[in-house]
């Protein structure tokens, strides 16, 4: 790849400018505006240059408010009596770019040209709003090329639209950051636009900080930043490392007016991740999470300990991201498909509970989500098989939710509902294939293909949002946004320039959920929002790493960032409600807080104070918020003299998210037949979401006891319910055998049924291929459904498989 021009900086060299002034020179060739849709995405370009000095070649944005704006000139050439030349061979006088770099024979990514799915040899990539600048060879008098988009545009499947100009005057360009340039901060504010009933006011902005990829609020309202600015091409660019900083709002009227760096060092570089949990500060990042503690409370860091090592991609945006506190005391992170390893501080590779090697290969595939003790111990591997899964949120009720990158391009963006121990579909379970490769069928939607939707054991999707680069996600457990907000997931999207939310509805044992707008930058396509955080009065810190591209791998800005923050129409100032831990009344009211770290100060309060605590446990465990509730019950199910009877409170809740809770309070508390009581409550619970949890926790149990009690479950699946069916098959998985053997007995002829023809489906014991042979001999099986029954012997043990296939053939 070699570039046109060393006058861009880095990768990322933008113009602040894009729509054409009034009193611009006229274009001596204008394209009509170029889209996806244009045949051959591409315009015949011709231009008269005779008696011109100078060639100014433009691509503007076409002004659908889209940031996928890869353009090419291709074959560009000059004509006069010198004969042809090709423009290739001169080097630019200036080249502007509105994001990546202007490369010759490459698009703005550095990739190899392609229009319409063809390769192309000679050309120019840029990207809008761009213009390039040459001085004509004497008695030019022609200029031909084709303006095309590129496919690396046309791919990403978010609305590509140039416009393709040809001056032989400098053109004048008036700012517009919604087609490609910077804006100063009041001017960034007015260009987003907030949802009915919301108000976005900037809570900070550069110099006070740049490019921040992860925050955190703490109990004081305090925001943490994880500044990054050595990150992969940018590497080594500042000297003395990465920083955490701390950000204050002395006066509280909603804007931060000092700075703290907390930590600053090139051991932290490339950081993704900030939580803060009292004193101890923990960055994910550089191939590591470590713990930084403030002994003296003056907001410096006093002492470092690595928590986990052996990260792969240190400086990649699918490795380690943030880590949370979960309502049960325990820490819950993830990492993307770069990660690969999770290791000990000594760089050892780690066993987690189920006594599998914590990696990305043999038990496990791809992006993984773990949990532990807040000491770094237990650990124990939660999901598998996404690509970038960016950060998690868990809700007081124990529940994880969490977004998925798809690889680029492909519009399969996913939001999940995290079943533990689920296999979530990236790549082939089988044979570790990609989507594109394996045997997911092709006549499939992308978005089904893409996630292995089609195939037994993998979880279901809970939704699909298109094209975008997911990043930051919480549950908003507050009371100060609009109801329609509050208990839901709010999300930052800085592929497509918003935070939304995804109100979610239950359906039988899963959800269904849709996309909601927060706050979007339509009209400055630089808005990046890359996390989210609660602040203690329920107001709503949204980061802004403010970028041409979106962060990320692209970064292609190092001298802006911004956090906002959202409240509602009319409100005033930023206060944070006081607390006094010195009380188990105050702790309770720590707990109460919408704000994780709040709470976090709550939780190890109450659980140190002991038996002291239960009555004001007791009061809020009867609260009418059922999220409170549930918080109040996870700290009395971690007192010993408490823990069943709060699992046996959660479980006769008339609150089917309580009793779900319960489950998995049972689940953390009692192990081996222990836990076989509560799940027989479970079992018999009206709730297919109470049951969903109930079968998952039979997983690591192999008594008969389980098997039947699973049987039990199996037998109440309706036929429709993927949800219910997975959850079924992650609590049979290592004790197939004899949870199919138990669910025969009550279900003798599972092929009658479409209930039972789904256990079988999704079994994966001895006499699972027998009964396949059965439904797909069966004359009245669809033709449709055959491939979905042939699908499943991939998975059944080799030499059952092999006999019922030669059955077949018989």
């Amino acid at each position: 790849m070699n570039k046109l021009t060393v006058s861009l900086c880095l990768a990322g060299a933008a113009l602040p400018f894009a729509a054409w002034a009034q009193d611009a020179p006229r274009p001596v060739f204008a394209s009509h505006r170029l889209t996806p849709e244009t045949v051959g995405h591409s315009v015949e370009i011709k231009a008269g240059l005779t008696g011109a000095k100078k060639l100014f070649l433009v691509v503007r944005d076409g002004g659908d408010g889209f940031a996928f704006d890869w353009a090419d000139w291709v074959n560009p050439v000059l004509r006069g009596g010198f004969g042809e030349k090709k423009l290739t061979e001169l080097k630019p006088v200036s080249a502007k770019t509105g994001w990546g770099a202007v490369n010759k024979n490459a698009n703005a990514n550095g990739q190899p040209l392609s229009v319409n799915g063809k390769p192309v040899a000679e050309g120019i990539g840029v990207h809008a709003t761009s213009v390039l600048e040459f001085d004509l060879p004497e008695g030019t008098t022609e200029f031909t090329a084709m303006g095309a988009l590129d496919d690396g545009a046309t791919r990403q499947g978010g609305g590509s639209s140039v416009v393709f100009e040809v001056y032989t005057e400098k053109p004048k360009i008036k700012a517009d950051s919604a087609n490609g340039g910077a804006q100063e901060p009041g001017p960034a504010l007015e260009a987003l636009d907030a949802a009915p009933g919301l108000k976005a006011e900037t809570f900070a902005a550069e110099p006070m900080l740049l490019s921040p990829s992860s925050i955190d609020v703490d109990h004081l309202g305090r925001v943490w930043v994880a500044e990054i600015v050595n990150y992969r091409g940018h590497s080594g660019t500042r000297a003395t490392g990465d920083r955490i900083l701390v950000l204050e709002d002395t006066d509280h009227d909603g804007k931060a007016d000092k700075q703290t760096v907390f930590y600053e060092g090139k051991d932290i570089d490339s950081p993704h991740g900030v939580t803060v949990l009292g004193n101890r500060v923990i960055v994910s990042g550089t191939g590591r999470v470590i713990i930084l503690t403030d002994d003296n409370g003056d907001l410096k860091a006093d002492r470092k300990e690595v928590l986990f090592s052996g990260i792969d991609g240190a400086q990649h945006d699918h490795s380690i991201h943030a880590v949370h506190f979960g309502p049960d005391g325990k820490l819950y992170f993830n990492y993307g498909n770069a990660g690969v390893h999770l290791k000990d501080k000594d760089g050892k590779i780690l066993i987690d509970a189920a006594g599998n090697e914590t990696r990305s290969s043999g038990a496990y595939q791809e992006g993984m989500i773990f949990r532990c003790d807040p000491d770094g111990s237990n650990v124990e591997t939660l999901a598998w098989n996404f690509r970038n899964n960016w950060e998690l949120a868990v809700d007081s009720f124990g529940a994880i939710w969490q977004s998925d990158n798809d690889d680029d391009g492909n519009q399969s963006v996913r939001i999940n509902a995290v079943m533990p121990w689920g296999n979530y579909g990236f790549h082939d379970e089988l044979t570790g294939a990609a989507w594109s490769k394996g045997d997911a069928k092709t006549q499939e939607e992308i978005v089904v293909r893409h996630w292995h939707q089609s195939d037994p054991g993998v979880v279901p999707n809970l939704l699909h949002t298109g094209a975008g680069s997911p990043s930051g996600i919480i549950v908003y457990e507050g009371s100060l946004l609009p109801e329609a907000w509050r208990n839901q997931m709010i999300h930052a999207e800085p592929g497509q320039n918003v935070v939304r939310s995804y109100p979610v509805k239950v359906k039988g044992a899963g959800y269904t959920a849709e996309s909601v707008n927060l706050l979007e930058g339509k009209r400055d396509r630089w808005f990046r929002p890359v996390d989210v955080s609660t602040a203690p009065d329920g107001s709503l810190l949204v980061a802004d790493w403010y970028d041409p591209g979106v962060g990320g791998h692209g970064m292609g800005d190092l001298d802006h960032g911004r956090i906002y923050r959202l409240t509602p129409e009319g409100h005033k100032g930023y206060t944070t409600p006081a607390f006094d831990l010195t009380t188990p009344e105050g702790a309770v009211t720590a707990l109460s807080s919408p704000n994780e770290e709040t709470r976090f100060q709550g939780f190890t309060t109450l659980r140190r104070t002991g038996a002291a605590a239960v009555p004001a446990l007791n009061q809020l465990a009867e609260n009418a918020n059922p999220r409170l509730k549930a918080r109040a019950l996870w700290v009395l199910s971690g007192m010993k003299e408490q823990a069943e009877p709060t699992v046996k409170r959660a479980l006769a809740d008339t609150d089917e998210n309580i009793r779900a809770t319960g489950i998995r309070m049972a689940r953390s508390l009692f192990k081996d037949t222990d836990i076989l009581p509560w799940l027989k409550k479970g079992a018999a619970d009206a709730s297919a979401g109470v049951r969903r949890e109930t079968a998952l926790s039979l997983r690591f149990s192999k008594s008969p006891e389980a098997a039947e009690l699973w049987a039990q479950l199996a037998a109440k699946h309706d036929g429709q319910d993927r949800w219910y069916l997975e959850a079924l098959g992650i609590g049979a998985a290592l004790n197939w055998d004899a949870c199919l053997a138990a669910y025969l007995k009550l279900v003798p002829k599972p092929e009658d049924s479409a209930a039972g023809r789904d256990i079988i489906w999704r079994s994966r014991a001895k006499q699972t291929a027998a009964h396949l042979v059965n439904i797909v001999k069966n004359p009245g099986l669809p033709e449709a459904d055959k491939d979905r029954y042939m699908r499943a012997f991939d998975f059944q043990p080799k030499e059952e498989r092999e006999k019922a296939l030669e059955s077949l053939l018989q």
